[in-house]
């Protein structure tokens, strides 16, 4: 978003004269007066500089935002897609008696020879097919092989490679969100996304807002006109939908930003810190391995087997879709852990003694601290999944709005472009130098907030610097060649 002041003549020039001491003469670039008589206060002096971070995050990051909509609105119709390309393999029709768990595990390793039993997952409904996941040798990190698995049969109804819970369309609309398909670098322009997504909102907010109307045009502030074409009416659009998505846009950000490489893991270490980090259910049992073997997990030591194991996860109250993990080790238990992340989420999860089938210890979604909570639900609501197809939509429209965000923005420049000129010409930018109007008892206390910020927000504070450094160095030469000339 920026500013609603009405467009200066092209090629305007400051005044002629000497510069008032402390005052230092901006060229009204933006078409606004650079130092407006009447108005020394505190807006006055942050405003431009506002609209000069505003402008150059909104021209170098508009690319990196608009990708990361385009690709998260592809990603909201996931689940449909799936539905469509996988009904086969997630769907049965609901017969008689099921078959035991551990008959589906072992008709699914028929069909994934080789593979290292690493979860099984139980359907929430009577229509949903069992899956059991697989360790491959071959597969890359974080891959794995699902069998899925017709549980009043056993008949296995396909295998797919599945990444984390995630089917193949999924999956591949997943990683060309967060990362272009380009690994550990590519997560790097989503980090940048979310990192400068918030501060265009926010310095949007604060500059639509502010911008000087009055009463009886205090509407405007919350309905786009209709008036004819033209940059007015296309600053109006742009500043009433930021202003509608702007919660939204922080909280894609935010909830972008907690599970970002870098940016993330600070977070990580702060929510630690504060004692906020998502708890788990302690494995140990403090048997030894060596006697015996274990029918369901396949290492050694007594096991009651996992059909037990899911017997005693019902009659501690787990309900929905329930994943069991087997031990890793003779001295482990089981894990059984609700994973129904729609609201509302039931997260809660136990260990199960492969020795006894009894519960060694139970952690309820209600007993996490505050901070686990809101991190899982922020990244479900993010993900589409905290409150399903209702969620998707606004997840649809909040990128949608994105887009049209940037799009407009830039059509903005170009309706600046000087009036006049021949050939493809840029449209005219903010003044430069707008920080040295801040005063200093605002602008000591931004940088130290924008210095931390850029601390723990590395892709934030990285590309700020390099702008900065920039502006420097373009400065210079301008000024190199006006001594010169």
């Amino acid at each position: 978003m920026t500013d609603t002041a009405p467009a200066a003549p092209p090629h305007s020039s400051p005044p002629a004269g000497p510069v008032p001491a402390g005052r230092i003469p901006l060229p009204s670039a933006t078409g606004e007066d650079a130092h407006p008589p009447g108005s020394p206060g505190t807006w006055s002096g942050l405003r431009p500089l506002l609209l000069r971070l505003h402008f150059y995050a909104g021209i170098l990051m508009g690319p990196i935002l608009l990708t990361a909509a385009v690709t998260g609105l592809l990603y909201t119709a996931t689940p449909q897609i799936e539905s469509v390309v996988y009904g086969h393999e997630l769907k049965v029709s609901a017969q008689g008696a099921r078959e035991p768990l551990a008959a589906q595990v072992e008709a699914a390793r028929l069909a994934v020879p080789g593979g290292h039993l690493v979860s099984v997952t139980r359907g929430a409904g009577a229509t949903d097919s069992t899956r059991v996941t697989f360790d491959v040798k071959g597969l890359p990190e974080g891959d794995t092989r699902t069998a899925f698995v017709n549980p009043y049969n056993g008949q296995v109804l396909g295998t797919l490679r599945t990444t984390g819970e995630w089917l193949p369309v999924r999956a591949w609309f997943d990683s060309l969100h967060r990362t272009l398909h380009l690994g550990d670098l590519g997560r790097n322009y989503s980090e940048l996304a979310a990192s400068w997504l918030w501060v265009e909102v926010a310095g949007g907010l604060a500059l639509w807002i502010g911008a000087p109307r009055t009463r009886q045009r205090l509407r405007k502030l919350f309905v786009a006109h209709r008036g004819p074409t033209g940059r007015g009416r296309t600053l109006s659009w742009h500043g009433v939908v930021g202003l509608w998505v702007s919660v939204g846009f922080l909280a894609l950000s935010a909830t972008g930003l907690t599970w970002s490489a870098h940016a993330g893991a600070n977070i990580g270490k702060i929510q630690d810190s504060l004692g906020g980090s998502t708890p788990a259910v302690s494995t140990m049992t403090g048997h030894h391995e060596g006697s015996g073997s274990r029918s369901g997990s396949g290492t050694t030591g007594k096991d009651v087997g996992i059909d037990a194991v899911a017997r005693t996860a019902d009659e501690a109250g787990l309900r929905g879709k329930l994943v069991l993990t087997p031990p890793t080790d003779g001295k482990s238990a089981y894990v059984v852990k609700e994973n129904t992340r729609h609201w509302p989420e039931r997260q809660d999860s136990i260990a199960v003694d492969p020795a006894t089938g009894k519960v060694t210890e139970t952690l309820r979604f209600d007993d996490y601290p505050l901070l686990a909570k809101l991190t899982r639900w922020g990244v479900d609501a993010h993900m589409g999944l905290l409150f399903g197809l209702a969620n998707q939509i606004v997840l649809a429209l909040i990128a949608i709005a994105l887009i049209g965000m940037v799009l407009w923005g830039y059509r903005m420049w170009w309706l600046r472009r000087p009036v006049r000129a021949t050939g493809l010409r840029p449209g005219r930018t903010p003044a430069r130098g707008t920080w040295r109007r801040v005063p200093g008892r605002v602008m000591a206390p931004l940088v130290v907030v924008v210095a931390v910020l850029a601390y723990y927000l590395p892709l934030f504070g990285l590309p700020l610097v390099c702008f900065l450094l920039g502006d420097l160095v373009v400065a210079a030469v301008r000024r190199r060649k006006e001594t010169a000339r």
